[in-house]
């Protein structure tokens, strides 16, 4: 199969991440998927996809073992996300949450930690807590997950928040509230998006429209769907492949460059937003 090569779009800090990375969310759940999951993930490794995103969350730490035996002799080639629990996000709990992490990973650092989702510790103590674990070399860059444009804005007036490299949410063709400010805002401000379970955890699939779009490119709806969400120059995407197959149609997903027809007829299928919506969560 012959692939284009990977795209990337630019952190805050100037790094550049690929436009397409590895989401883990429910591996490791089965045991008997767990020899093809690490696979897939090794494969996606070998196609640029080099973004691996993890949280302590995902199967009770489980998820975090399995991507460390996935990527183990392969640290360097990977740029490494996790996610602390809110209620784990005071100062010392976000310190104590990410060691938990590290261990379980087998790695001595995180490429990105986030905040998995705002909660009732405040936001200044989560900040002390990615400035500390910076400062130990535990984490190279902080960002957050499942904020809201009101979040970012708040996020924004805090000390230390210049420090944020991406908002973690959810995006796609059936998920396009944030198009209403939360995008735009992150557009103005230069910091990415990064978008999770991007195909509907395969639920938009059967549209008629999308299945139009993908035979015109003789792609599959998967393929066009993850296209439609790349599209925009601050956001990538980390759906879950849990099959080397997977991996390899995905990966292709990155040379579909999309018609402006494509896109007004997906437009239309799939409404953007026409007031503001609150941020949808999975």
């Amino acid at each position: 199969m012959l692939l284009t090569t990977m795209r990337t779009i630019p952190l805050p800090s100037g790094e550049v991440i690929p436009v397409l990375g590895q989401g883990t969310w429910h591996m490791a759940e089965i045991p008997e998927f767990r020899e093809q999951e690490i696979a897939a993930l090794r494969l996606g490794l070998d196609l640029d996809m080099t973004l691996v995103d993890t949280a302590e969350m995902y199967a009770d730490g489980a998820t975090e073992v399995l991507v460390g035996e996935a990527i183990a002799g392969r640290r360097n080639e990977v740029f490494l996300v996790s996610k602390v629990l809110p209620h784990h996000a005071t100062r010392d709990g976000t310190i104590a949450a990410c060691q938990g992490s590290l261990r379980r990973l087998g790695t001595d650092h995180l490429d990105l930690y986030l905040l998995h989702w705002r909660g009732p510790v405040p936001l200044e103590e989560t900040l002390a807590g990615f400035t500390e674990l910076m400062h130990m070399g535990l984490i190279r860059h902080w960002g957050v997950s499942n904020f809201d444009e009101p979040d970012m804005r708040e996020l924004s007036q805090l000390a230390g928040s210049a420090g944020v490299q991406t908002d973690q949410v959810l995006y796609n063709l059936m998920r396009r509230g944030i198009e209403w400010d939360l995008l735009p805002w992150c557009l103005e401000y230069q910091i990415p998006i990064m978008s999770y379970s991007p195909i509907e955890q395969g639920e938009l699939l059967s549209h008629p429209a999308l299945r139009g779009v993908a035979e015109r490119h003789d792609a599959t709806p998967a393929q066009v769907a993850l296209a439609w969400v790349i599209r925009h120059r601050n956001v990538n995407a980390i759906p879950k492949m849990a099959t080397p197959g997977h991996v390899y149609q995905n990966r292709a997903a990155v040379g579909i460059d999309l018609s402006p027809n494509d896109l007004h007829v997906l437009n239309v299928a799939f409404p953007p937003p026409l007031h503001k919506v609150p941020l949808e969560m999975h």
